[in-house]
């Protein structure tokens, strides 16, 4: 068959208009041989309509770009003439190919017909138009494939246009951008709520990308035409999608799991990047930081459930939080930070309150450690910061150390007494490698003493320390 049509077309019989309209006619052929099929074996007679509808987009494409045949509102109606004939299909064969098509072949319209990307608008309209279409289409057959491809299409594929042509009316790219980002978030929602179907985990993480690309694409344009409402504005889509949370959940009549980490995802990525990086000055990082995780256990005291924030959010605020720790510690950069002093006792303070609170709430244990040995090494920090004499220090890290004991005891803390042992080890080192170097007899004698006593004390709490049951 393709030498045949390779020897039409040398002879000059097979001229482009009758390639195109026999093009057209294997399509129909196609399509119409399938429909035929359909009830002997519907599965396999719908590839026959699939390379079809393939075959009429060609043609259009081919006849438009190729033989300039065709116009461009003729092409545009013709794509959407096969776009529709695409989704009859997909209902005709209960195939999801033919949606899928139709998705494909819509948004890649505009970059096979330069007519179409002639005017921004007209290219606003246009995706806007296919988009609010193929959400509406997804609902219907109840398929979220459709509605996540067509998403994905939209947004890189306007992008990728705007960008590359004028480059020209940024405030309407924003627009669109928001527009997108404000259809398929209803269409998620409504989705969940008319099928009674609940986000999984693995449908949410299939969005994250999409949440991704659209804060990326957003953001670098209202950072560099409107960089004082570019964090407002970021703050105000996470709301947006909370607030669709909370009306998918209140009909749905439980927490998706899905859901919940799909926002707790992007709260995160604004937390972190609008809310922290873009808009908290550096020398109050430490006391954003401070006033974060204050916040987010506050919300967990709240809602009963030191997990409510979801492990995302947990992370960013533990990023921020641990990178602001390290500068504390180490005094990095904090002559223009105000009540710098104060900072190390705050710091331990909180996590020894986060300690409290994730023991007594009985989730996020593995946390507990973490919380415990930071504590303390900001409270030895602090005394450093506190005391400028030596054996004034050794003695407050081993008070530290005893009061750790006596009070993993009373309360039955195994992980509390057992992390004394980094006090304890802490105060030897630095006795024998700081406080014995270059001191006065005296002092020597003083330190020594301090470590002795407090070392036997603490020996003989923490045989009892070994008999307590660890934390479940």
């Amino acid at each position: 068959a393709a030498y045949l049509i390779i020897l039409a077309i040398d002879s000059g019989w097979l001229t482009p208009a009758r390639q195109v309209a026999f093009a057209v006619l294997g399509a129909i052929a196609l399509i119409g041989t399938g429909l035929t099929l359909r009830n002997s074996d519907r599965q396999y007679a719908s590839l026959l309509p699939a390379c079809g509808i393939v075959i009429l987009f060609l043609s259009v494409y081919g006849g438009h770009l190729y033989y300039h045949m065709i116009g461009t509102t003729a092409a545009t109606g013709a794509v959407i003439t096969i776009c529709a004939l695409s989704l009859w299909l997909c209902r005709v064969f209960d195939s999801q190919l033919y949606a899928l098509f139709a998705v494909a072949g819509s948004y890649s319209a505009p970059f096979l017909l330069p007519g179409l990307r002639q005017e921004i608008t007209d290219l606003v309209i246009y995706y806007s138009a296919w988009s609010v279409l193929f959400c509406v289409y997804s609902v219907w057959v109840g398929s979220r494939r459709v509605y996540l491809l067509a998403l994905y299409m939209a947004l890189i594929g306007f992008d990728y246009i705007w960008r590359t042509t004028t480059g020209d009316d940024w405030a309407v790219a924003i627009m669109f951008q928001f527009i997108q980002f404000v259809i398929f978030v209803g269409c998620a929602s409504f989705f969940s709520v008319r099928h009674g179907e609940a986000m999984t985990t693995d449908v949410a993480v299939a969005h994250a990308p999409a949440l991704l690309i659209f804060y990326i694409l957003e953001y670098s344009l209202l950072e560099k035409h409107l960089p004082a409402y570019a964090p407002w504005i970021a703050v105000g889509s996470a709301a947006l999608l909370a607030l669709a949370y909370v009306i998918a959940r209140s009909y749905l009549k439980q927490a998706p799991a899905g859901s919940r980490w799909l926002l707790s995802a992007y709260a995160a990525l604004v937390l972190f990047h609008a809310g922290y990086l873009e808009s908290v000055p550096y020398h109050w990082g430490p006391w954003a930081a401070l006033l974060i995780l204050l916040i987010a256990a506050a919300y967990g005291l709240l809602r009963k459930d030191a997990a409510a924030i979801g492990w995302p959010m947990g992370l960013a605020i533990g990023l921020i939080f641990v990178g602001n720790y390290i500068r504390v510690m180490f005094e990095i950069d904090l002559g223009k930070v105000p009540a710098s002093n104060l900072l190390v006792i705050l710091y331990a303070v909180e996590l020894y309150a986060g300690y409290y609170m994730v023991r007594r709430a009985g989730s996020l244990q593995a946390l507990g450690p973490p919380l415990i040995y930071g504590g303390h090494i900001s409270a030895m920090a602090a005394a450093v910061h506190l005391f400028d004499e030596r054996l004034a220090v050794s003695l407050a890290w081993g008070v530290l150390a005893l009061a750790c004991v006596t009070l993993a005891i009373a309360r039955n803390d195994k992980t509390l007494g057992q992390s004394s042992l980094l006090v304890f080890a802490a105060s030897a080192i630095k006795v024998f490698l700081y406080d014995l170097s270059g001191a006065a007899p005296l002092v020597r004698i003083f330190c020594l003493l301090v470590l002795g006593v407090t070392f036997y004390i603490g020996g003989w709490l923490y045989r009892k320390v070994n008999e307590l049951e660890p934390a479940v």
